[in-house]
């Protein structure tokens, strides 16, 4: 096992290396360089720079210096001193702005997670062992209705249902006495109470996806020699599903770890604008429209980085529970 995870680590190297590589392009793919479009902007609102300011500039981010001695200190300026550059955008560093949004992007990522192997996992295994029972035909008609509604409709449904029958606002995290407070029990429950909705909005497709997966590979198991074998000696069939079909057929609930986030930050900014979510996704949407480079990359670099290492944790949790997976690369 030990072997396995050291090799796994060691295929990060490259991996992440090839993602700080793209973040750098992309902020390379606007024409001009970033104190260009920075000057440009001012200048349209009537503003200008100060000269020893430029210099600065120029100096910390090695504008001018070959491409490979920028990306050199762009990645030493973030591996040493934690500095990822300055939106023009904000007038802030992209730090200080990721670190606003990222904590409540992941709080809301492992939450949905979490909530959705929990209603998942009866269900698919219930329809799976009971297959064409009413309640086998209803969790099937309840799965194909998560996959079919765009969450979107089920975010404008909830918060129409929210205002019209509780007179509550279901948008944000927090009700607009909380935003700016501090950390206490009251703003604690007041996320609570704002939390189910997003939560309930981005998990409706994917939990009805595990469903239909973990009931599809279970049923698969069901019909396989060994499992046949172990009926024809007698062992019990609670016993027999528990100890050796399901263990296989939760493969995909654990190779999804990796891909909560990246998931939620990417395919989900149409819901986070609608319910005004204070997440990375429209913090990205907008960095991209408004070609705010460092943010963006900032952004797709940190997700990406988090990404290989929520894969890294998948496929160690894949490795014990199906020794299949580490003893195929010996």
């Amino acid at each position: 096992m030990l072997s396995y995870v050291a090799r796994r680590c060691l295929y990060m190297i490259p991996t992440l290396f090839g993602i700080s590589v793209v973040a750098f392009a992309i902020i390379q793919l606007p024409p001009g360089d970033f104190l260009t479009t920075l000057v440009s902007r001012m200048e349209n609102q009537g503003e200008r720079m100060d000269e020893a300011q430029l210099a600065a500039l120029r100096e910390r981010y090695g504008l001018g210096d070959p491409i490979v001695q920028q990306y050199l200190k762009w990645m030493g300026n973030i591996l040493l001193h934690g500095d990822f550059g300055q939106s023009f955008e904000y007038s802030k560093t992209v730090s200080s702005l990721v670190m606003d949004r990222l904590p409540m992007t992941i709080v809301l990522a492992v939450t949905t997670l979490l909530l959705g192997w929990v209603i998942a996992f009866p269900i698919g295994l219930y329809s799976a062992v009971r297959q064409y029972s009413p309640g086998d035909y209803l969790a099937t008609t309840v799965g194909f209705l998560g996959l079919a509604i765009p969450n979107f409709m089920i975010a404008l449904i909830l918060m129409y249902l929210g205002y019209s029958l509780f007179g509550m606002s279901v948008g944000g995290l927090f009700s607009p006495e909380f935003e700016d407070a501090a950390w206490n029990l009251g703003k604690l429950l007041d996320l609570l109470a704002h939390l189910w909705v997003p939560v309930v909005v981005l998990g409706t497709a994917g939990t009805a996806g595990l469903i239909r997966i973990l009931r599809a590979n279970l049923l698969d198991e069901l019909r396989k020699p060994y499992v046949v074998a172990a009926r024809a000696r007698g062992m019990g069939e609670r016993r027999l599903v528990w100890r050796y079909p399901l263990r296989v057929a939760l493969n995909p609930f654990v190779s999804t770890v990796g891909w909560v986030l990246p998931g939620l930050v990417s395919g989900e900014v149409i819901v986070s604008q609608v319910l005004s979510l204070p997440t990375t996704g429209p913090l990205l949407l907008g960095a991209l429209r408004s070609q705010d480079m460092y943010l963006a990359s900032s952004i797709i670099l940190i997700v990406s980085v988090l990404t290989v290492i929520g894969t890294l944790l998948s496929d160690i949790l894949l490795a014990w529970l199906d020794p299949r997976v580490r003893l195929g690369q010996r």
